[in-house]
């Protein structure tokens, strides 16, 4: 899949590079994976815990059987509602995802835009942040910046795993309490995971 060439990574006068991805939410399961994966990890364990009280201390073989059961229904469950909470957000967003990120020597950060903020819009105040417009970021282009209603910084120093998911544009920087996730246009991929990985020193 072909990017515009203004959604490619650029870098700003302030040192940083920054770039616009929009992600069609309907067809990238990755924030249902994500969300899915929660829950999973919850009901495995407590399924191991109680599993293993039930069938190693208790030898009670068929209520352990009974409760992988339940386990199975729990997951449907939850892979039900995840799948029409994500439906619902989608449709909340318009179908969209659309987020900025910006890269240095020292971090990356993933920033989450306003629903109401266009990829276009994000654009065009990146172009003038690169200063194509202007020798220096503008007020309008500072502005863009500060309305991200949430982020992720992944400092490099304390990044364990990197992993890159080429096939999804997703590379994935994993700290011990704080999973980023960075989404790359795919004609600039290779870029920005080796960057990423030569400055994370102590990732596996």
């Amino acid at each position: 899949m072909k990017q515009n060439d203004d959604a490619r990574v650029r870098l700003c006068d302030d040192g940083k590079y920054r770039w616009v991805y929009e992600m069609n939410m309907l067809t990238n399961p990755t924030i249902f994976l994500t969300v899915f994966k929660i829950f999973l990890y919850i009901i495995l364990a407590g399924w191991l815990i109680f599993g293993t009280f039930l069938y190693l201390i208790h030898g009670d073989f068929e209520g352990f059987l009974d409760m992988s059961k339940g386990m199975l229904v729990a997951l449907a469950i939850m892979a039900g509602l995840t799948l029409l909470g994500v439906l619902f957000l989608a449709l909340l967003y318009g179908g969209k995802y659309v987020v900025l990120f910006e890269m240095d020597e020292q971090e990356i950060k993933h920033i989450q835009l306003p629903r109401q903020v266009k990829k276009a819009q994000a654009i065009s105040l990146i172009t003038t942040l690169v200063g194509l417009a202007a020798k220096k970021p503008t007020a309008a282009g500072a502005g863009l910046l500060a309305s991200g209603k949430t982020s992720s910084t992944s400092e490099y120093a304390h990044v364990r795993r990197v992993i890159p998911r080429r096939s999804l544009h997703l590379i994935k920087v994993n700290q011990l309490l704080n999973k980023n996730q960075i989404y790359v246009p795919e004609e600039d991929f290779d870029f920005v995971y080796d960057f990423i990985k030569s400055r994370c020193k102590n990732a596996k």
